[in-house]
């Protein structure tokens, strides 16, 4: 049962998801638990109008991106969706889909994927009472600000979504949340994955012992602190964090190379540690701080992440678990995840598929989602069953 059973309202509008190629295998996940729930829902109202259609075989709608063999697109729906509660969910760091350009094989980019959704967003033709995008990764959430003459291609995106009826975005782990302040009177949601990674860790190594004496969160730089200060607060140890002395003389591959990593915090001798960030990309800084907290005599090292992008291979974190460097690594299913990666020893999925039905369920009552968004009772409340050893009853 869901929060929702609590006190039911009428449905904002029937519900529909549709999940562009990118992002099927999380929508399946999260369709079936949509499934399930109002499968099990009893509701006196039940026969009315406001509730027709409420429980079904899917949410997913069929919707399409073609491609002509030019490499032009368009969007394609093939179900009404005159009314509809809309939900589109879309992954734009799927590198695994390929399309054809005049013989030619192109893998798609986060701009084909952008592009992808804006055709879907058209082909609705304002025609669904409501659109929330559901973007687990943030389109251009790195290029958030402007250092000197350079575009703020987050910021326009976002401007561009609302401007063609989308009412709100939800996403996890932005980069930067400061960027909702594109669109301050449109809904904007950075979602955090926090308890979910509590969850895993636990499930990693249910030996571990939850107190200042035993475990210790790092942030790998200063950009990850506020993650990393949460989830020491509420698992009530201590925080580290390291930051990076660059040569500013010097630029390679268009960054100042990192001189040193230095520490700032106590003691990590036999201390198990979490490093907290949003996400692994090529893994290099991931990797360096690992050596950084072996050399001062870290025990277990686990790194958990909102999104594993992976973007130089898997190579670096096998030779690195090889080496006792990390014992676990810890990302979302929010993204991709080739079998390749879930087939690894050191790699742990992290699954969000329930959060998001969660979310999805609440909001298509018209129900505040703020309960879900801060979760500290749940993790406490889920730490004291751990250390009670109450999870398994």
């Amino acid at each position: 049962m869901t929060d929702v059973d609590k006190n039911i309202t009428i449905p904002a509008g029937p519900l529909g998801i549709i999940a562009l190629e990118s992002s099927k295998p999380l929508a399946q996940k999260v369709d079936s638990y949509l499934v399930k729930w109002r499968a099990e829902r009893e509701h006196k109202h039940s026969n009315e109008i406001a509730f027709h259609e409420y429980s079904r075989d899917s949410y997913l709608l069929k919707a399409y991106t073609p491609r002509f063999g030019s490499g032009e697109g368009k969007g394609l729906i093939k179900e009404s969706v005159r009314g509809d509660d809309l939900y589109i969910l879309v992954d734009v760091t799927n590198h695994s889909i390929k399309y054809t350009v005049s013989g030619f094989e192109n893998r798609m980019s986060p701009d084909d994927h952008y592009q992808d959704l804006k055709r879907i967003i058209a082909a609705v033709g304002g025609k669904a009472k409501r659109i929330t995008v559901i973007m687990p990764f943030l389109y251009e959430s790195r290029q958030h600000r402007r250092h000197s003459r350079e575009s703020l291609d987050c910021a326009l995106a976002l401007q561009e979504l609302v401007n063609m009826g989308v009412e709100s975005i939800i996403t996890f782990d932005a980069h930067d949340p400061r960027v909702q302040n594109a669109i301050p009177l449109h809904s904007f949601e950075s979602v955090q994955c926090t308890y979910q990674f509590i969850k895993t860790l636990i499930s990693c190594a249910p030996d571990i012992k939850i107190d200042p004496d035993h475990l210790m969160i790092v942030s790998p730089d200063e950009g990850a602190m506020s993650r990393a200060v949460y989830f020491s607060n509420v698992l009530e140890v201590d925080l580290g964090m390291f930051y990076k002395r660059r040569d500013h003389s010097v630029i390679i591959n268009g960054q100042n190379p990192v001189v040193a990593h230095e520490f700032l915090g106590s003691d990590l001798e036999g201390k198990d540690v979490v490093i907290i960030d949003d996400m692994i990309s090529s893994g290099g800084s991931m990797i360096e701080v690992a050596k950084e907290l072996r050399k001062r005599k870290a025990n277990r090292i686990f790194c958990a992440t909102t999104f594993g992008l992976f973007t130089n291979g898997l190579e670096s974190f096998d030779k690195a678990y090889e080496e006792g460097l990390i014992d676990k690594v810890m990302t979302t299913n929010l993204i991709y995840q080739p079998e390749e990666l879930l087939e690894r020893p050191w790699y742990a999925s992290v699954d969000m598929s329930k959060y998001i039905a969660l979310l999805i369920d609440t909001l298509n009552h018209d129900r505040s989602i703020s309960p879900l968004l801060s979760p500290t009772d749940r993790i406490r409340s889920y730490i004291k069953r751990f250390e009670n050893g109450d999870l398994n009853k």
